[in-house]
């Protein structure tokens, strides 16, 4: 498998152990100094404080699932990966995006004994304030990644 792959492999196993709930499995994929910026801002520095954090808030908040995709893989320096993607939920009970919820995200992975681990992980709102047009664009572009992620792009299309 070359790096890309691999790095790309790694935000989508950290997706899917948010969409799981799994707070340890997801601090497992950091860098033992990692670092989360969440998406209301809140910011957790080492594995642990991840783990801890994370436990939490999925005890306490139902955390709906992440509809994502990549838009750009690069390797800025030898061990260094900086990958750029966008993201969305569907809230629990509904069949559709809440652009409320899109985001921009950011992973920035290092290569340790040969395998890769997440350094940074941030979250941003895609709130394109006074921009209206590019939060529509964002929603029609996860909409479209969530067809082909499932299969089943009309329980997503805007009624």
């Amino acid at each position: 498998m070359n790096d890309e792959v691999e790095v790309d492999a790694l935000y989508h196993h950290l997706l899917r152990a948010w969409d799981q709930r799994q707070a340890k499995d997801f601090a497992a994929l950091f860098v033992e100094a990692g670092h989360v910026v969440g998406f209301d801002g809140s910011v957790m520095d080492s594995r642990a404080a991840i783990e801890a954090e994370l436990t939490q808030i999925f005890g306490d908040h139902p955390t709906p699932p992440f509809i994502a995709k990549v838009r750009k893989t690069s390797f800025p320096a030898p061990g260094t990966a900086l990958l750029s993607a966008v993201a969305g939920m569907v809230p629990p009970g509904r069949s559709e995006l809440e652009p409320k919820l899109n985001a921009v995200q950011t992973l920035v992975a290092v290569k340790e004994d040969e395998q890769w681990r997440v350094a940074l992980f941030q979250n941003t709102p895609a709130a394109f304030h006074g921009r209206p047009e590019l939060a529509e664009q964002l929603t029609a572009e996860l909409r479209a990644a969530a067809g082909e992620q499932s299969g089943k792009s009309e329980s997503l299309e805007e009624g």
